[in-house]
């Protein structure tokens, strides 16, 4: 699994920096809430799914109270069926375990192999919570950066209403 170390490598080469907050190890966003942390910034789901062939990986970023019909979504998007992938595929493809899976878990895709799919409802906000590998800390990530990391990695947001 990668480490924030090489994270922090690659923010100091692309010249990002970021408020860092360390908690206790949170899995879900209900957990989050449990915690009561107030802190500025767009909280995310993030939700890693494979079409119902297991060839096309992508990574979903929402809400975290807002419920995905993911019926709906491979419609929309001209799929076959979306379905949760597995955890095997989750370390496979973007080197990260449960409950760690964050816009940053990118840079682990050096195939380019995952597909970035936003709800363009949060996308309107410039500030995002995002785990760097880890879901002991959360960095708060300006949209300027977030995008400058998908440059980097050679992905690109597509934005999608749910």
């Amino acid at each position: 699994m990668s480490d924030i170390a090489f994270l922090e490598k690659v923010f100091s080469e692309l010249a990002i920096d970021c408020e860092k907050i360390s908690h206790p190890p949170l899995h879900t966003a209900v957990e989050a809430d449990r915690l009561l942390l107030e802190r500025p910034g767009t909280r995310l789901k993030n939700l890693f799914l494979r079409d119902n062939y297991g060839k096309r990986h992508f990574l979903l970023i929402t809400s975290p109270n807002k419920q995905v019909d993911l019926k709906v979504l491979s419609k929309s998007q001209g799929l076959s069926r979306l379905g949760f992938a597995s955890n095997e595929r989750l370390a496979k493809y973007l080197a990260v375990k449960p409950g760690c899976v964050s816009m940053l878990a990118l840079l682990n895709d050096a195939e380019n192999a995952v597909q970035l799919l936003v709800d363009d409802a949060i996308w309107q906000s410039d500030l995002f919570h995002c785990h760097p590998f880890d879901n002991t800390q959360t960095w708060l990530m300006q949209k300027n950066d977030l995008l400058k990391v998908f440059e980097y990695s050679n992905h690109s947001v597509e934005l999608v209403s749910l």
